[in-house]
């Protein structure tokens, strides 16, 4: 163990390295939320008393539970279109394979490549069309839309990899072909949901280019959208937005603890199948 150990003793340390550079950030975000504004001390030092105003300021405020619940709102209706949709789009792409489908295929593979803010124009002037400024459902069609090539095309791999036999069977039984995606085929396709809903649903619950752009109204804002209300031209406190990420990133921490078993089969299993 040992002779090993120093053989690639590089090794450990890169990864040591890697762990520090992501924790460092969150431990200096969460050492802010309990420090006051008048505390100079260095930001990797520990408060020496828990301040918990920032909190009850942030709470206060009423600003952030509406921008959380604005936020819930998003992920969660992109989350159900894209595991619906996208499920639904890729079962037949991936039983008929035809010239067609690989077409498809290639086209959803090419849209994948495409910067989402390369199209911002375009995306804009159509919401503005369809009134969609100012609104939730406008971003939750943008965000949707960015989100089902990946999403079909995880799919379509686990798909192809459960055997079509299943598919005669269930229809033997008088299932149509929805039935059957549904009945037969969704449950089946657990890891690589779990999967989608953490790697989309924390991109969603993040974004924040789009819904600058399209959440103009203070009602509307979501999260990131709040949170960057603490950087104004009228002053930063930087510990109440310290304290307002802290509220956010909670959730995503949770989900992730609670379904890491799932996520961790869901990726290496799209290795594999991909």
């Amino acid at each position: 163990m040992k002779k090993k150990f120093i053989k690639n003793w590089w090794k450990y340390v890169l990864g040591l390295a890697i762990i520090v550079i992501h924790v460092l950030p969150i431990y200096v975000l969460v050492v802010m939320a309990f420090k006051k504004m008048s505390d100079t001390s260095s930001l990797l030092s520990l408060p020496k008393i828990l301040y918990l105003d920032n909190f009850r300021k942030v709470m206060e405020a009423g600003t952030i539970p509406a921008a959380f619940m604005n936020t819930i709102i998003v992920t969660v209706s992109v989350l159900l279109i894209e595991v619906l949709v996208g499920g639904l789009a890729a079962y037949p792409l991936a039983r008929n394979r035809s010239r067609k489908n690989g077409i498809v295929k290639g086209i959803i593979l090419g849209i994948m490549m495409i910067p989402s803010l390369s199209i911002l124009v375009g995306v804009y002037s159509l919401l503005v069309n369809i009134n969609g400024i100012s609104t939730l459902w406008g971003l939750i069609l943008v965000s949707s839309a960015f989100g089902l090539p990946m999403t079909i095309y995880l799919f379509m791999n686990f798909i192809s990899a459960i055997p079509p036999s299943l598919d005669e069977a269930s229809a033997i039984d008088g299932c149509n072909v929805v039935q059957t995606f549904l009945k037969i085929i969704l449950p089946q396709l657990k890891p690589v949901t779990v999967t989608i809903i953490i790697l989309n649903g924390v991109g969603v619950w993040n974004e924040y280019a789009y819904s600058l752009y399209v959440l103009q109204k203070p009602k509307t804002y979501t999260l990131t959208l709040m949170i960057s209300q603490y950087f104004s031209a009228g002053g930063k406190d930087l510990n109440g937005a310290a304290a307002a990420a802290c509220i956010a990133i909670f959730p995503l921490i949770v989900i992730y603890i609670l379904l890491q078993k799932y996520f961790i089969q869901g990726t290496i299993d799209s290795a594999i199948k991909g």
